[in-house]
């Protein structure tokens, strides 16, 4: 049994710890330019309403944070299991001026440090690969999801039509690794070759339809999916009941 499978939060943090500088570069690189595009996408989803309190999951170096404090004029939080990612974090949040907007906290999704029902709305992004549980995580985002609110979540996909995908595995298997080295040395290298290979395991052990039927399971309704640029990415959304 592998690292990642006996405990991928700890996989997760060790891979990229070192690493939170060039973060955003890595996710340019890993969706082929699209980040950007996707992550609006998604934050489409949870926008509608204006939520005033907003949590984002897996908040990396803030990026989306900081987005959702543009598409909505409520706070956000941001919580992330990987103390250098966070401490990056917060140096953006900074120099972006949203300080009084945008608090970063440490903590893990499985247990959030949260009481139930305290958000309007929710994001996740490239989250359910490094968990031990996927769908006993997504009962975890619900509940702190007060009723009504949105939730949406971006994640790398693989591409089923068979042109793109031969061309999606050569992407992720021959130059993610070298442009990884390239722009940021070994350990960008090693993130480089383990992204695809973790990418299709993922999907082989839970695909699209499986994650879906997850959502529903944490008692999420309305549950969508939109393919991003070819396949390369997935855009998932939904919302909590009415009470």
């Amino acid at each position: 049994m592998s690292r990642t499978e006996t405990d991928p939060n700890q996989f997760a943090q060790e891979l990229f710890g070192p690493l939170p500088r060039r973060y955003d570069l890595l996710e340019q690189l890993l969706s082929f330019g699209q980040n950007g595009r996707w992550r609006r996408e998604m934050i489409s989803h949870v926008r509608a309403r204006d939520p005033q309190r907003v949590l984002d999951v897996a908040t990396g170096t803030a990026g989306v944070a900081l987005a959702l404090t543009r598409a909505t004029t409520g706070r956000v939080t941001g919580v992330d299991i990987t103390e250098p990612m966070v401490r990056e974090g917060r140096g953006r949040v900074e120099r972006a001026g949203a300080a009084d907007r945008v608090q970063l906290v440490m903590g893990g999704a499985e247990r959030l440090p949260f009481p139930d029902a305290t958000f309007d709305a929710l994001t996740f992004t490239y989250l359910l690969r490094y968990l031990t549980d996927p769908a006993a995580t997504l009962q975890e985002l619900a509940r702190v999801l007060k009723p009504g609110a949105a939730i949406a979540s971006l994640e790398f996909a693989v591409p089923p039509n068979p042109f793109w995908h031969f061309w999606w595995w050569l992407y992720t298997r021959a130059v993610l690794p070298v442009a990884g080295y390239v722009t940021g040395g070994r350990g960008w290298g090693r993130v480089g070759r383990f992204l695809g290979p973790n990418i299709s395991a993922h999907y082989a052990r839970y695909p699209v339809e499986w994650t879906v039927r997850a959502w529903e399971a944490a008692g999420l309704v309305d549950v969508s999916a939109r393919s991003m640029s070819l396949g390369g990415g997935l855009v998932m959304w939904a919302r909590k009941p009415d009470g």
